[in-house]
């Protein structure tokens, strides 16, 4: 059953009481990796595994995100700068402990790359509190593994260097 949760701004990933953050630099320039997370929301479930389904929802100012376990988040979309920043808030969802929830995934440009910067912030029940901060270097592996899959999803293939065996 969806449960209501407290509703946050983009300031909360800044002061959430966990905070989960992860980096990771990708070979794509910053507008290929954008339109990846904010433009083709459909796309998620190809490069980031633990997600079944996103789907945008409310004119395309909200998703709705199910993960592989059935646990399911309605968001609304805080910030959508191209290039940039997109961030969500979850406004329900059916996972236990929760009070609030928001992630951003900050975009810079790194070389002919971009640096991402995923934060996960949260908020809920001291056990809840806990579990998430035992739950980073899982999410963080995650994270790490989304990235590259979305590297190698958005970066055409090299072509090997003169002498070199395959």
């Amino acid at each position: 059953m969806a449960r209501r949760l407290r509703p946050v701004e983009l300031d909360f990933t800044a002061s959430a009481p966990v905070r989960l953050v992860f980096t990771a630099t990708l070979a794509a320039p910053p507008p290929t990796v954008y339109r990846s997370l904010a433009v083709e929301v459909g796309s998620l479930p190809a490069w980031f595994t633990a997600v079944a389904s996103a789907v945008p929802s409310s004119d395309g100012t909200g998703r709705t995100v199910r993960l592989r376990g059935g646990i399911v988040f309605e968001e609304t979309i805080l910030a959508s700068e191209p290039d940039a920043r997109y961030a969500y808030r979850v406004d329900s969802t059916n996972a236990p402990g929760m009070a609030a929830l928001a992630e951003e995934w900050a975009l810079s440009p790194s070389g002919k790359g971009t640096r991402l910067r995923w934060t996960m912030a949260a908020d809920g029940a001291a056990p809840f509190r806990l579990a998430m901060r035992l739950a980073g270097p899982g999410v963080g592996l995650s994270f790490r593994d989304a990235a590259r899959r979305l590297d190698r999803r958005l970066t055409p293939a090299r072509p090997p260097s003169p002498g070199t065996v395959r």
